[in-house]
């Protein structure tokens, strides 16, 4: 006898796996109930009357008197979905719903495919309704769409800061070298700040951590360059970017001129909470340290961001005191720029 080629042992192979028992009808029916089980898919068959024939894995709202949830469906939208199952039995073509339906947890949305069974002439004899819940499908696209709706409200303040600072570099400096430098060092600031905010899923930042931050890259030594007291608010995105860019300003002005330009310096930063008349306490930001001949006076943009652009853009007030030995500054935040809880 000659010997079979491969072509051969393949096609035995498929006569041998289709006459295998685990494929008889009964089996493979279980099988796809567990499928419809595991995938949460409802299947419901009704014939050209509109009549149930059979019906699987009906789960709420679906499981009903009438299989199909008639029991539970607004008036308008079980007589869409009878109008979408005739016109699939006239016309043979397929259609597909999305519903929404109140729950005690709140709106469920379900996604329905409507296909006509057609027979061996063609005929239409009856339609199939799959039912699928997407209900978490849509609660994601909704978060995200949220997400995108605040990133782009965010960053388009970030970008008017970016803008304001720009604008207010380039007025108080000279030449493009001083404006370059200057400038690269308020948009790390500002960079630093917003870290703290993304890294927080832009709840905000709290006060000691930027702080720490802003003086943090200006020096070796932290424990010895800052000395922090007092309350550690949460700040709230635009409060943490401000007031991280007026401890910005102060740290790059101390490392000049200040405290931190002597190996010894330090400065003080204290956070108290001041309420008035029995109102939310206000937040009461002090920068303190000592100064020599070299601190300069004049008004640069440090001066002009901590006096008015950063209490500005927090609806509150600053000052900015320098003496022949020790300068301070003082901003009151309002209660509704940070979280004490």
């Amino acid at each position: 006898m000659p010997s079979q080629g491969p072509t051969q042992d393949r096609v035995e192979k498929r006569e041998v796996i289709a006459m295998h028992p685990s494929e008889s009808g009964m089996q493979v029916g279980r099988a796809l109930l567990h499928a419809l089980h595991n995938a949460g898919i409802s299947v419901l068959y009704q014939d050209r009357q509109m009549e149930t024939v059979w019906a699987r894995n009906m789960n709420a709202p679906w499981a009903s008197d009438t299989a199909d949830g008639k029991d539970l469906l607004s008036p308008a939208q079980a007589e869409r979905i009878r109008a979408a199952k005739l016109k699939v039995i006239e016309s043979g073509n397929p259609d597909q719903l999305e519903l929404s339906i109140p729950g005690h947890q709140g709106v469920r949305w379900f996604q329905l495919w409507i296909d006509a069974d057609r027979g061996e002439t063609g005929d239409v004899l009856g339609v199939v309704t799959t039912m699928v819940e997407t209900t978490e499908q849509k609660r994601r696209e909704q978060t995200l769409k949220t997400l995108l709706r605040e990133v782009s409200h965010r960053s388009k303040n970030l970008l008017a800061i970016i803008q304001s600072v720009a604008t207010q570099t380039g007025r108080y400096t000279e030449t493009l070298g001083d404006f370059l430098a200057r400038f690269r060092g308020r948009l790390q600031s500002l960079a630093s700040s917003q870290d703290l905010v993304t890294s927080s899923n832009w709840r905000g930042a709290a006060l000691h951590e930027l702080v720490s931050g802003q003086v943090g890259r200006y020096s070796s030594d932290l424990a010895q360059s800052l000395r922090f007291a007092g309350e550690n608010p949460y700040l709230n995105p635009n409060a943490a970017l401000h007031i991280g860019l007026a401890m910005h300003e102060l740290a790059v002005n101390s490392v000049s001129y200040g405290a931190l330009s002597r190996p010894d310096g330090h400065v003080e930063v204290r956070a108290k909470l001041e309420a008035e008349d029995g109102t939310s306490p206000n937040l009461l930001l002090t920068w303190t340290e000592a100064v020599g001949d070299a601190q300069r006076n004049e008004k640069r943009f440090g001066s002009v961001a901590l006096e008015r652009v950063v209490p500005m853009s927090l609806n509150g007030s600053a000052t900015l005191e320098i003496g022949r030995d020790r300068m301070e500054y003082r901003l009151t935040v309002p209660h509704g720029n940070f979280e004490t809880d």
